[in-house]
């Protein structure tokens, strides 16, 4: 795993949109395409306002790219807690995406469960039975939850669905996400995570004993396509 620790934000999300663009790159020389998961946030949302410039959309082929998502929260697409509204409204919408090539996780009139299996045949339809995304794009919460792997539910021992959705009684709603199993298979990932209010979870995944049960960024292979883009106050 490669640590690169910011001094600036406004530098790590430049950092981020320019890995974007080198792995698009790659994965566009090498398969004539880049398929890619995508997170919400306060930070994926700065690195997309990037891409959507013209400083960096021009260095992408759009029309190669098929996005996914990482994970989401069960409401509409216009609803503005959606990962995908956010991820449509500061890139998609302004760059020359086609719309076949982009896969919301959300499709109203069927319950979560059944689209979480709907969904994982999605991305076998695109990436087949080995399901390796080129480059994954993650956050860690104050409570070391990636994606929506939240500390102490089921889905954390999750090893055969690629993709699951289920009731998070903290939050009193639908969560469908990403499993760990289909996370790691990915060529690359970069993990974000920032500011004084991580210290603690960081600290602990990346020097603590492994209880992934209460910091579920440790279910991330500490392999070599994995990067953590993060600042001082977070590092320490």
């Amino acid at each position: 795993m490669n640590i690169t620790v910011f001094d600036d934000l406004d530098k790590l999300y430049k950092k981020a949109a320019d890995t974007f663009v080198d792995l698009s790159k790659k994965s566009i020389q090498k398969n004539d395409r880049f398929v890619v998961a995508l997170s919400g946030g306060s930070s994926p949302k700065a690195i997309f306002n990037l891409l959507a410039t013209e400083e960096y959309a021009g260095k992408i082929e759009w029309n190669k790219v098929y996005f996914f998502w990482v994970d989401e929260r069960w409401v509409p697409l216009d609803d503005d807690k959606s990962n995908a509204k956010m991820t449509f409204e500061t890139l998609l919408n302004k760059v020359p995406v086609n719309k076949d090539q982009i896969f919301p996780m959300y499709e109203d009139g069927i319950l979560p469960e059944d689209y979480a299996a709907e969904y994982e045949q999605q991305i076998k339809n695109i990436l087949g039975n080995k399901g390796i995304f080129d480059f994954i794009l993650l956050g860690m919460g104050d409570d070391g939850h990636t994606a929506s792997l939240f500390p102490g539910e089921a889905v954390l021992d999750e090893n055969e669905k690629w993709v699951s959705a289920y009731y998070l009684k903290p939050q009193e709603m639908f969560r469908i996400t990403l499993t760990s199993p289909l996370i790691n298979k990915a060529e690359n990932i970069l993990v974000i995570a920032f500011g004084e209010s991580k210290k603690h979870a960081l600290n602990e995944v990346l020097n603590g004993e492994y209880n992934p049960k209460l910091y579920p960024l440790q279910l991330i292979d500490r392999k070599e396509g994995l990067q953590l883009f993060t600042d001082e106050k977070a590092k320490g």
